[in-house]
């Protein structure tokens, strides 16, 4: 996957923003979303593999804040593995998630199909770890606990799709 620059106006980059926080996404997932449906790619396995590579580039994107102390920031790339593995299998499904009611939702339903309680436990993880990017209030540990269990988390997931 090659890394291109984009560069927009401010209040376009500002508008992108919004939409991608009331969706749950982060600003490069809706760029992605927005070329694939530039280039009509309605194919299932395309959209979930695009937002698997999401996901694993956060993951390391978060080991990288995390060595450099920046938890805030650490927290959110966790966030934005945890939930673009779940948008991963959605995709693979054929549906789209957009809200985090939706994301919330459809993690309870991963949980239960898998009979496994530990999916929502390590969800609540991310979830925690999203909010610590706009209140930083959690401690270092509590960061690199959370950060774990998304990886657990992103592993149980990756096993499905």
């Amino acid at each position: 996957m090659e890394a291109i620059m984009v560069t927009l106006p401010e209040r376009v980059l500002r508008e992108l923003s919004k939409k991608a926080e009331s969706e749950g996404g982060t600003l490069e997932e809706i760029l992605n979303e927005a070329v694939l449906n530039y280039c009509d790619v309605r194919d299932p396995e395309v959209r979930a593999e695009s937002h698997l590579k999401l996901s694993e580039k956060y993951l390391r994107e978060c080991e990288e804040f995390l060595a450099r102390g920046d938890y805030a920031q650490a927290s959110e790339k966790a966030w934005g593995a945890a939930s673009q593995m779940v948008k991963a299998i959605a995709a693979r499904r054929g549906m789209e998630i957009r809200s985090h009611g939706e994301l919330h939702r459809f993690v309870k339903r991963l949980r239960e199909e898998f009979r496994d309680e530990q999916v929502s436990t390590f969800w609540l993880s991310a979830v925690s770890l999203h909010q610590n990017f706009y209140e930083n209030w959690l401690p270092e540990d509590m960061v690199r606990d959370g950060v774990e269990n998304v990886k657990k988390l992103v592993e149980r997931l990756k096993r499905v799709i």
